[in-house]
């Protein structure tokens, strides 16, 4: 019962903010599926980045 409550918790919080935003930014930049997976996984900090860097 306790995995069933986990794995619905997960599901309804789904992706962050952060998350869908440094994976546009990173796609639109790079036109590559792969690095806006990448940058998704690293979420506020590409976006930091990406900020301070252009």
């Amino acid at each position: 019962m306790e995995e069933h409550r986990k794995t619905k918790t997960v599901v309804k919080s789904g992706i962050t903010f952060g998350t869908c935003l440094a994976m546009v930014i990173s796609y639109t930049n790079w036109h590559s599926v792969g690095w806006a997976i990448v940058h998704g996984l690293l979420s506020w900090l590409y976006v930091i980045y990406y900020i301070i860097r252009y």
